[in-house]
Order: structure tokens, then sequence, then C-alpha cells
């Protein structure tokens, strides 16, 4: 359970339930790649103002499963809307900007991007995604599915996280 902190920019009301340390396992799947399993940190972090930042680390796993080596990191700014949406922008150094927009429930948001942005070094044509972050008795489920210019939109990451 989570409480409201009385000094929280309201506009962050319905994001309160993010806020924090969530570490967890998953797994990524593509063609061509198989499917490996990985470490995961998220912060949602606020600061007064009307949005959360968003930390995503995320890394190759030992055979005890312990963090061994980064596998990638993305940051960015989530903020909620009075008409209950949010409104994210984030970045990853595999070379990617992008802007998801989605409705925000209780304990659930759906976002699909608005747009999309490669730099020429891109390793991957990614073009579009749909993500989920949602709580299941206490644990944060996170899916991410991506669409590139060779895929149709497929399940790539999915994970599952504890508080901390």
């Amino acid at each position: 359970m989570f409480e409201i902190p009385p000094d929280l920019n309201p506009a962050l009301a319905g994001l309160a339930w993010l806020r924090g340390r969530w570490e967890g396992t998953g797994y990524r799947e593509w063609p061509g790649e198989g499917k490996t399993e990985f470490g995961v940190q998220i912060d949602f972090v606020e600061n007064g103002g009307d949005y959360l930042h968003y930390l995503a680390q995320m890394f190759t796993l030992d055979a005890q499963g312990r963090p061994e080596a980064p596998l990638t990191i993305e940051t960015g700014f989530w903020r909620g809307t009075p008409e209950g949406q949010v409104d994210v922008v984030m970045c990853s150094p595999e070379g990617y900007a992008e802007i998801w927009y989605g409705p925000l429930s209780p304990g659930r948001v759906d976002l699909t991007t608005d747009a999309v942005v490669r730099s020429p070094l891109a390793q991957v044509e990614y073009t579009a995604g749909r993500r989920l972050y949602g709580t299941v008795e206490g644990k944060l489920m996170y899916s991410f599915d991506r669409a590139t210019t060779d895929e149709a939109l497929r399940p790539y990451m999915w994970a599952t996280l504890e508080r901390r």
C-alpha cells in the first residue's frame, strides 16, 4: 500500500501509485534474437514539479540471477492531465526519442506512441510501440510491444517488479 504525501503536486495525484523504486526481472524476445531474461530497476521520482522523472535500467543477469552488465537504459518525464490521460517523453542511448500518450486509471497506464524519432545511428528501425504498466497484488507489471519497419507490433519486453 502507498500513501499520497500531502505535499505532492496535485497534478501527480493519478500517478502517485508509481512513485518510488521498483525492481524485478523480465524477458525480452525479438525475431532473430531469441528470448533472454533480464533484471530491471525502475525509478519514478518527483521533485515538486508537475511531472515524475522516470529512469529504467535493464541488466543482463549472471547464473545466480544477479545484475551482470548493462543491457539498456531509458529516461524521461511522465505528466498526468486533468482529463485522465498520461503524456510521456522518453529517450534511450540506442538512438530513440519517443512521445507516448494514453489513458490513466487507478493502478494502470496504457500508452501508445504518438511519435518515435530515430537517430541515423539507431540499430533498429523502431517505428511504434505500446506499453502497459499496472499493479497486480502490489507488484508492477510492465509490457512493451514494439513495431519496426520489418515487424508489425508484437510483444518485445515484459517484467514483474516489486516496490523497494
